[in-house]
């Protein structure tokens, strides 16, 4: 499924707030697992740039990193094999 970039990165800066270079691997992070297919397998929708964030508006709160790593634990324990997709560290 592809995910525009772009807009995803307008996105996430709009609603979340965060850095350019955090939302940047946030949108890395989101086409990584997207291209995987993984999501798509598991939860039986493709991972849009939509899905990505409506998910994380359900985040308790954060930046987009932050909100970012909440999800991915969410998959993590739910399915598995999410961890590879958590940000560890970005530049500002």
């Amino acid at each position: 499924m592809f995910i525009d970039p772009d807009r995803l990165e307008r996105r996430l800066r709009e609603e979340f707030g965060g850095t350019g270079g955090e939302a940047r691997v946030v949108v890395r992070q989101a086409v990584d697992l997207a291209d995987s297919g993984a999501y798509a397998d598991d939860v039986g929708v493709p991972l849009t740039a939509e899905v990505v964030v409506e998910e994380l508006s359900d985040a308790p709160d954060g930046t987009p990193a932050e909100r970012w790593n909440w999800w991915i634990g969410s998959l993590e324990v739910a399915y598995g094999e999410y961890g590879r997709f958590g940000i560890r560290q970005f530049r500002k």
